[in-house]
């Protein structure tokens, strides 16, 4: 046996892989993936196969299936976050925190496997006088209640006024994800319901 032989593999997998950030690489290329197909059928072999590295590479940075997964939820989070931000800054005062809602319904829409893994992987965070993990989605929930609030509006006033909130986009997406609503007139739904 040639004294090198076993050097032709690792030769391939390392030419196939020249960036420098393979745990964003990772994260981009399932997110790609979870906008093609369902949850259960995401595989980190595929994505280590796709990204050009070995199964034994995407174990370094996400030891289990569910490592990928909650990462997967975090940057969905952020994603909803800027989406929402970017809404509100097109608009003023309460119509601002209406487009924040109708952003969430269209990322909900333009996102479903996304949208639907966020909420599987993360823990409920709207609590009342507790800093959220969640990031930016619920700091724009909580800012917007509480201007619209006052502020001598308690916790438990501002907890419940951004639960009816939330409920009520979360409810609209997932009625029209399950088509309950039909997805045709989803759009101007959005705009009716979310006032």
């Amino acid at each position: 046996m040639p004294r090198n032989a076993n050097s032709v593999n690792m030769k391939k997998a390392k030419d196939a892989y020249h960036h420098g950030d393979l745990r964003a690489a990772l994260v981009a290329e399932a997110l790609s993936l979870l906008e093609k197909r369902d949850l259960e059928q995401l595989s980190l072999r595929e994505v280590a196969r796709n990204v050009g590295v070995s199964a034994t590479a995407v174990y370094r940075h996400f030891p289990s299936k569910d490592d990928l997964l909650k990462a997967l939820a975090e940057r969905g989070l952020a994603m909803l976050g800027e989406q929402q931000q970017r809404a509100a800054a097109r608009a003023e005062g309460r119509t601002a925190f209406a487009q924040t809602g109708r952003a969430y319904v269209r990322f909900a829409l333009a996102h479903p496997n996304l949208f639907r893994l966020v909420f599987i992987h993360t823990p409920a965070r709207l609590r009342p006088g507790k800093g959220s993990a969640e990031g930016l989605p619920a700091s724009l929930l909580k800012d917007y209640v509480t201007l619209g609030l006052g502020a001598k509006a308690s916790d438990e006033q501002v907890f419940a006024a951004a639960l009816r909130a939330w409920s009520l986009v979360h409810g609209l997406a997932m009625l029209i994800l399950d088509e309950q609503v039909d997805r045709k007139a989803a759009e101007a739904m959005i705009d009716r319901v979310i006032g």
